[in-house]
């Protein structure tokens, strides 16, 4: 059996509560393999998910539905290296990251 983070859906309930996403453009930032991307994604009206570990975005990317094809975008770069003007996001997410 293979270990699941989260799998009541806590996370994703306290991030509905304290942080909706609902119709913003949204800056994730440390996303890893997109565990959580995927759990808000439907709700936001974009994504820009960035992680510095290449391998993990591969298995992001790997695992983005077509459905979500159109809103997320998944990066590497690190936080510092993301290059967007002013304004472009409504909301900056940070989960498992320093």
């Amino acid at each position: 059996m293979a270990w699941r983070i989260d799998p009541e859906g806590v996370e994703a309930r306290a991030l509905a509560e304290i942080a909706p996403v609902d119709g913003l453009r949204v800056l994730e930032l440390g996303c890893g393999d997109g565990r959580l991307t995927f759990q808000f994604a439907n709700s936001a009206a974009s994504v820009l998910a960035v992680d510095p570990d290449e391998e993990r975005i591969a298995s992001a990317r790997a695992a983005l539905r077509a459905e979500h094809a159109e809103k997320i975008r998944f990066v590497v770069a690190g936080a510092a290296e993301v290059d967007a003007p002013l304004g472009e996001f409504e909301l900056a997410l940070f989960s498992w990251s320093l």
